[in-house]
């Protein structure tokens, strides 16, 4: 009876498409940066081809060239099946295949055995010169995921201390040059470097996509804010035609009754009838209105008390016989003794909308009011023989203003009976279910389970609150 209004963002949905952002980011910038990996192989294949022996360089570079190929694959398998799909899909794609970057920096970190201590100095400088400036890239390019960017720079610079270690300590005995121990210590400055510049991108990437996250949470709250007040103004100038035209025929009416009247007195006891059904007419579209406005603006009060359903039900039945035998309709009751927890008001204008909307649309045969005993309460039936509700639009009319077209009198009324009815039962806690055959008629069953007025009170300030994005989706 209520739209679902969208829930608001949680911490966990940001942080869920941040990281799909990233690695979309991620995917991105390794399609760009994919064929320029190889510029420094070929570099280190220019400077060391002199100075080692050709099967262990060509070694190195055919496994390059597998790490490489083996990265191009996976990126194809992204291009081909994830590129287009959703987060999740990027995630898990993701944790997949994300060793292939660790797996590249463990070679590039291993081209340390070709030249350490094995070429002349200006050698090993153009080879460590190129080994720096592929870290400070891969920094660039993998900052978005944090964890890749440190894998890829520890596996880099683990492999190279480890190679000059064993260099070092195991073949050297440690009394190699001294210009070992500073290249040790500037790898470890640099490694320390890299990790923090990285570490710093990597903040920077997350903040700009949790303010494009929220940024496009706001747009889309406006969006909707902004529909809706469009809506409510539509809905009012709706109303506002609505009750004019509803409204003025029975004034009308009063004032032709009243016409004829003062011509022709000696009528008195056929126009004074006429008069009263309009007055009566009058009076329903005013209570509606009032109901509506206690309800939309927070009003309503409730007074929770045990309820003898049998004796309000014969109390209804007073008001509702005389309109029903007046139709030439049948008015039955089949009543069983009970109580409930509610409030008795409002519980009477539930049911005598619903006993008011079954009288109006049934023309022939007649209306039964039945209370039952039910597993979680008493239930209250209300039956007619009416025009039916076609399944198109049994949901439609418990919405505000809503009239089925083509229904005999629809035309005098607002459409809020069935509204107010599912407002009020929505707040008192007690189920309403509608069966309907076109035709054939209709029954109403409303479980009277016990109101709890503090949750009474609860879900009538609630509804207050869903009252702008509710009208803002009939």
């Amino acid at each position: 009876m209520k739209p679902e209004t969208l829930p608001a963002p949680t911490p966990s949905a940001e942080a869920h498409w941040v990281d799909g952002e990233l690695v979309r980011s991620l995917m991105r910038t390794q399609r760009q940066a994919q064929w320029l990996s190889l510029l420094p192989v070929l570099v280190i294949f220019g400077v060391l081809w002199d100075d080692l022996p050709p099967a262990l360089m060509a070694a190195w570079i055919l496994a390059v060239l597998a790490v490489t190929g083996w990265r191009y694959a996976v990126l194809r398998r992204y291009e081909d099946r994830v590129r287009h799909q959703g987060t999740d899909e990027h995630l898990a794609f993701f944790r997949r295949w994300r060793l292939v970057w660790p797996a590249t920096a463990l070679l590039w970190g291993a081209a340390t055995f070709l030249y350490f201590d094995r070429t002349s100095l200006s050698d090993q400088f153009i080879c460590w010169l190129t080994l720096a400036g592929l870290a400070m890239l891969s920094v660039n390019g993998l900052s978005t995921q944090r964890s890749t960017m440190l894998a890829y720079l520890d596996t880099m610079a683990a492999t190279s201390l480890a190679i000059m270690g064993w260099r070092m300590v195991v073949q050297l005995h440690l009394q190699g040059p001294t210009y070992h121990w500073w290249l040790v210590g500037l790898l470890l400055v640099f490694w320390q470097v890299l990790r923090h510049t990285g570490l710093q991108l990597h903040a920077t990437h997350r903040r700009n996509f949790e303010l494009q996250f929220r940024n496009e949470q706001l747009i889309e709250s406006l969006t909707r804010q902004t529909q809706a007040a469009l809506d409510a103004v539509e809905i009012k100038n709706r109303f506002l035609a609505s009750a004019a035209h509803d409204i003025r025929q029975p004034v009308h009416a009063l004032g032709l009754y009243a016409d004829w009247l003062g011509s022709e007195p000696e009528l008195v006891h056929e126009i004074a009838p006429k008069i009263v059904e309009s007055t009566k007419a009058v009076n329903h579209l005013f209570d509606s209105l009032f109901d509506l406005a206690r309800l939309d603006s927070g009003k309503i009060r409730l007074n929770i008390d045990t309820v003898d359903v049998a004796k309000l039900l014969r109390d209804l039945e007073l008001q509702y016989r005389p309109l029903c035998e007046a139709k030439g309709l049948q008015f039955r009751m089949y009543l069983r003794p009970g109580t409930t927890v509610s409030d008795p008001i409002l519980l009477q204008r539930i049911v005598g909308n619903l006993i008011a909307n079954a009288v109006k649309y049934t023309q022939r045969g007649g209306v039964l009011v039945a209370s039952r005993p039910a597993r979680d309460g008493l239930r209250v039936e209300i039956w007619d023989t009416g025009v039916g509700i076609a399944p198109v639009h049994q949901r439609e009319i418990f919405r505000e203003f809503y009239k089925v077209p083509s229904h005999s009198g629809t035309e005098d009324g607002f459409g809020l009976g069935l509204y107010i009815v599912a407002r009020l039962t929505d707040i008192l806690g007690h189920p309403l279910a509608l069966q309907s055959r076109l035709g054939r008629g209709s029954v109403f069953r409303l479980v009277l389970r016990p109101t709890d007025g503090r949750a009474a009170a609860e879900r009538a300030v609630h509804a207050l609150a869903q009252m702008a994005p509710a009208r803002g989706d009939i």
